[in-house]
Order: C-alpha cells, then structure tokens, then sequence
C-alpha cells in the first residue's frame, strides 16, 4: 500500500524514482534509519519490533486523525484516507498482535529494552515530520 502511494505522490510533484532514490537523506532522516537498522541487525527480534512498531503506528493514528477535518488539498486528502484506511489499520492491528503475543515471554530487561526503543522511535518519528516541515538539510 504505501510503496503505491508514495509512487503515486512521487508521481504528482513530479519526482521520477530515480530522483527519491538519488536524495541525500536529511540528517535526522539518516539517524533515524540508522537507529533503525543498528537495532533491527544488532539486537533481538522483540528490540526490532519495538523500533520498528512506531513507524506502523503512529502513521494509522495520525491518518485516522486527520481524517475528520481532512484536507482541502487532493494529494494531502490522498495521503490521509490511505493511513486511516481499515485496511492499514489491520496491518497496524496485526503488528500489535505481534507485540501482544511476544511481550509475555519476555524477561524484565528485554521488556525494558523493547519499550526504549518505541519510546526512542516515537521521538524519532515525531523530529521525522519535523524534519519535512522545517525542510531540514546538510548544513555544509
């Protein structure tokens, strides 16, 4: 689903595939996935999961949200209907299941370490949207 929005949206302003993927990631964007990888190659399945739950998430949150006052704005409305979509939300609902059937196996540390990380991915989810919005770059 969102490999076809985001083509869809790549699409309407104009950006080939070539040209996202040519794009220097902005600093926190490089931090972010960073983190992201580090954890997911570096630590234990329930550690991914728990870096990676965020970006499922808050997305279904934030589209569900959105989706009382909507947007005057086609590709924005476009964006919200696809991350308040029942079909999405399974997907978000599915990867809680997953969490709900880890956590009880886990020890006091692991759960400790799993719910760092989706404290960490949050803040780093939340820097993400600002990063887009101050149009953050290299400074050099």
């Amino acid at each position: 689903m969102e490999r076809a929005l985001h083509a869809e949206l790549f699409e309407a302003f104009g950006i080939g595939a070539e040209g996202a993927l040519a794009t220097e990631p902005a600093p926190t964007c490089l931090a972010y996935t960073s983190y992201l990888l580090r954890v997911a190659h570096g630590g234990s399945f329930a550690e991914a999961l728990g870096a990676i739950l965020p970006c499922y998430w808050i997305y279904g949150e934030v589209g569900r949200t959105l989706l009382v006052g909507g947007s005057s704005h086609p590709l924005y409305q476009r964006w919200i209907e696809a991350y308040a979509d029942a079909g999405y939300g399974a997907v978000v609902a599915d990867v809680l299941g997953v969490l709900d059937r880890v956590w009880p196996g886990l020890g006091a540390d692991d759960r400790v370490r799993l719910t760092d990380h989706v404290r960490q991915t949050s803040r780093y989810e939340w820097c993400f949207w600002d990063m887009a919005w101050r149009q953050e770059h290299w400074p050099l």
